[in-house]
């Protein structure tokens, strides 16, 4: 058996045991790649490399445990293998936080080493927050496209910071990020040059729905109410006291949309374009908060 082989068995596996993807890869195949790399000690891109490498007995078994281990736990596979990546910036992870995933991280990143925030930033940008940070990923990420700036990665929960601190050091970017241990605005009482913000925003018919593998999750992290916006209403309405006279808060709600736009039909804001559409990160002046 080839090691090509192998994945392709693994993802058979993957798909007849019907799990979820959704936290670093979407189908079978990617997720079946990603694991029986790990299990082998292998790079993430091993079957572009060494796709025909002969696989022995004692390396099949490893990587049936792990897939084994993945259908059983139902547990994201990034918490099996402590490590997860997005816009291919590797994050350390555990049960204590949400598996990174973010567009924002997208619009801070993009192919051409071009964040899609630009045009709203200028020459003076140079404090910003993450707030609801979780595992860092988004500090992490804007301290990296955007050298000059100082980030506040802050969230509510201690122990979600504890990985952040972990991915903050992994990256040696402690002198430029800080972690804050905050209920959104509490303790952060300066003004910031941008917000980034992914809350909990899942409202509660859905967070109902969700499969094994986002339950897994702090639902902490993604809990947002009724109608997915607890949190998101207090961060509306406290956002424009801790911004600078030209800054923008950026947040993301996924998929609530229609639900945002309900509960704020007056705000003037823009909808940015992400690889999941138009309709998942919106931005707002600091001008259209106040007013």
């Amino acid at each position: 058996m080839t090691l090509v082989e192998l994945v392709v068995t693994a993802s058979e596996r993957l798909k007849q045991a019907g799990v979820s993807f959704g936290h670093g890869t979407g189908n079978a195949f990617d997720e079946a790649a990603w694991l029986v790399t790990w299990s082998l000690g292998l790079p993430l891109d091993a079957l572009e490399t060494k796709g025909k490498r002969p696989i022995s007995d004692e390396e099949k078994a490893k990587a049936d445990a792990l897939i084994a281990r993945r259908i059983e736990s139902r547990r994201p596979a990034a918490y099996l293998t402590g490590e997860a990546w997005l816009q291919d910036i590797p994050f350390t992870i555990d049960e204590r936080a949400i598996v990174p995933r973010s567009y924002i991280a997208e619009l801070l990143v993009d192919v051409e080493e071009t964040g899609t925030l630009d045009a709203w930033l200028s020459d003076t940008t140079r404090k910003v927050l993450d707030l609801c940070t979780g595992n860092g990923s988004l500090a992490v990420i804007a301290a990296m496209a955007y050298p000059e700036i100082t980030v506040d990665a802050s969230d509510v929960s201690a122990e979600a910071l504890a990985v952040a601190r972990l991915n903050v050091d992994r990256h040696k970017l402690g002198d430029r990020i800080s972690i804050v241990e905050s209920d959104l605005f509490a303790k952060l009482p300066g003004r910031y040059d941008l917000i980034l913000c992914n809350p909990p925003y899942v409202n509660d018919a859905s967070m109902a729905a969700l499969p094994a593998e986002y339950r897994a999750e702090p639902a902490l992290a993604l809990a947002g109410g009724a109608d997915g916006m607890d949190l998101i209403r207090r961060i509306v309405a406290d956002a424009a006291a801790h911004l600078s006279d030209d800054a923008v808060l950026v947040l993301e709600v996924g998929h609530e949309r229609a639900h945002f736009e309900r509960a704020f039909p007056r705000l003037e804001c823009a909808w940015l374009d992400t690889s999941g559409g138009d309709d998942r990160v919106v931005l707002m002046e600091r001008r259209a908060l106040v007013d």
